[in-house]
């Protein structure tokens, strides 16, 4: 099959920072998909990944972790698929990624695609919307429904993958004012568009930006990026036994700042349930298939912001150059090989 991969940690511009592959085709285990991949996105976790984590001694490494395709094949005790079924998901750090014609993937993080749309716009979904719904519901706490009624969140880096669907599910699933933040009049529009109730600036300081729209400070924040750089305003504009959920790698940050205001802090990373086989990883199959229904129903919509052609090294080089720049929107996926 054909794949795309690096053998070494080169910066994007290299000419071997990405090669192309022909590996054999990979077959299913017990509980695995062997699914045909039709489209892909690219995330800020395949910039890291590539520039940063060696392949095996002289193996070359494959990444990408969004996918959407067609099950070709299912493992003896997969039970939730079958051959011909159009999948979404965002795979396992621990296996090979879905820069390649053929992948395997754990029924149990799969979901069914949105019956309504085509295999670009949803394979920009799944790695970001699992992030965003975890982040919302199980590290922050919020319940679905008007529970939240009155109670404000942050996104910091709202008009990023994570943000544009993290705004989506905060205003169509919960009772939050959605305050979202963006540097570029496009971006501010865009995240306006997604459902933010108010959008403000970054590149100011959030606490001031917030009182210039009225709120002394806010319940919840979700830090997606620059975690480093908005720190200190985060702490100004938590309110007292506020909660502040992070996505990024910040380097060391002086957590104590938190205390006075008995701030409870979360870490979101949407691969520990299949890096560590938990026995809850088919909630990520549950949400899924829960976001496909509200997609199908006109609730959520992707957030594909670019389509880059074909799954080719230029056209993924051209996508990392892209994301390393820190000024994407949305998500870019490039669809058939």
């Amino acid at each position: 099959m054909k794949a795309i991969g690096y053998y070494r940690n080169l910066p994007i511009s290299d000419a071997d920072a990405l090669v192309d592959l022909t590996l054999p085709d990979p077959v299913p285990g017990e509980h695995d998909l062997l699914v045909e991949v039709r489209a892909v996105s690219v995330n800020p976790v395949d910039v890291k990944i590539r520039a940063g984590v060696a392949p095996e001694a002289g193996q070359p490494k494959v990444i990408g972790w969004d996918a959407a395709g067609v099950v070709r094949a299912v493992g003896r005790s997969v039970t939730l698929f079958q051959p011909g079924d159009r999948v979404w998901y965002a795979g396992s750090l621990k296996r090979p990624g879905t820069n390649s014609e053929l992948h395997l993937v754990d029924e149990r993080i799969a979901g069914r695609m949105p019956q309504t749309l085509d295999f670009a716009a949803a394979a920009a979904l799944p790695l970001t919307t699992i992030t965003a719904w975890e982040l919302l519901f199980d590290r922050l706490g919020i319940q679905e429904g008007a529970t939240a009624q009155g109670a404000t969140l942050l996104v910091v880096g709202a008009a990023g993958g994570v943000g544009s669907i993290l705004v989506q599910l905060a205003r169509q699933l919960t009772g939050l004012t959605v305050i979202g933040t963006a540097s570029r009049p496009e971006t501010a529009r865009w995240v306006g568009d997604l459902g933010a109730h108010h959008v403000i600036d970054h590149t100011r300081p959030l606490s001031e930006e917030l009182r210039r729209i009225g709120f002394s400070g806010v319940d919840y924040i979700a830090s997606l990026n620059q975690t480093d750089h908005h720190f200190d305003e985060i702490v100004a504009s938590i309110n007292p036994q506020g909660h502040v959920a992070l996505i990024d790698d910040p380097g060391l940050l002086d957590f104590r700042k938190f205390k006075t205001k008995s701030v409870s802090l979360h870490w979101e990373f949407m691969f520990t349930r299949s890096m560590f086989s938990t026995p809850d990883q088919v909630r990520q199959h549950e949400l899924l298939t829960r976001v496909a229904s509200l997609i199908d129903a006109g609730v959520l919509r992707t957030t594909l912001a670019g389509n880059f052609g074909t799954v080719n090294v230029a056209n993924l080089r051209r996508a990392h150059e892209w994301l390393e720049t820190n000024r994407a929107r949305g998500k870019i996926v490039l669809e058939g090989f």
